[in-house]
């Protein structure tokens, strides 16, 4: 029995070492090698401190830095496991709002949010990404018009001008991927951090 036994057992342990050892380890030290950001995510570093990834958003609130997209994103309720509550931007659980198009919850939604962003900047159209969020919940990019249209509000708040606030906003803008994949966006940390560095 055992010499029927035998070469099944040495494949499978073979299988296992080469594909459950040396070749996630191989795939590892070859991403650090040359991918060595993107392998760990693609994290920003402040004064040595890791303060978030160019690859998720943050909750930015208060009215001097740029806020993202709203985030549908939750975590169980810790005073009761069967319940959920919001926390936006909860990179171990993505997810979209899931509310259909005629969801009265998503229109009064979106209809407040828009009536808030106008009162901020009346003369403007509210672009649709400050007010609907992305299927992930955890975009870290804005249009350009969404940073753009949040430019009076930050300026006022940072005690600067429009126009260097709009100089910031413009030299931020990343371009399509090679030219042809994607659309223009800004990510909001990272101009956010450069906003800190500006004198105001």
């Amino acid at each position: 029995m055992w010499k029927q036994l035998r070469p099944a057992v040495f494949i499978t342990l073979w299988l296992v070492i080469i594909t459950g050892v040396l070749y996630p380890l191989g795939m590892t030290g070859a991403a650090q090698g040359l991918f060595p950001d993107q392998a760990n995510g693609n994290l920003v570093t402040r004064k040595g401190a890791i303060i978030g990834s160019e690859l998720i958003g943050q909750n930015f609130t208060t009215p001097k830095y740029f806020h993202g997209r709203p985030s549908a994103t939750s975590e169980p309720d810790p005073k009761d496991a069967s319940k959920t509550i919001s926390v936006p931007y909860a990179a171990d659980n993505s997810s979209g709002s899931n509310l259909a198009p005629s969801s009265k919850a998503l229109i009064d939604r979106v209809t407040g949010d828009t009536k808030t962003l106008q009162a901020e900047n009346p003369n403007t159209p509210v672009p649709i990404d400050l007010v609907t969020s992305s299927a992930s919940g955890l975009d870290p990019d804005i249009t350009p018009a969404a940073a753009y249209f949040q430019v009076p509000r930050v300026a006022k708040a940072r005690g600067l001008s429009e126009e260097q606030v709009k100089a910031l906003v413009t030299s931020h803008i990343e371009s399509r991927a090679f030219g042809l994949f994607g659309e223009p966006h800004v990510n909001v940390l990272k101009l956010n951090l450069d906003l800190d560095g500006m004198a105001g």
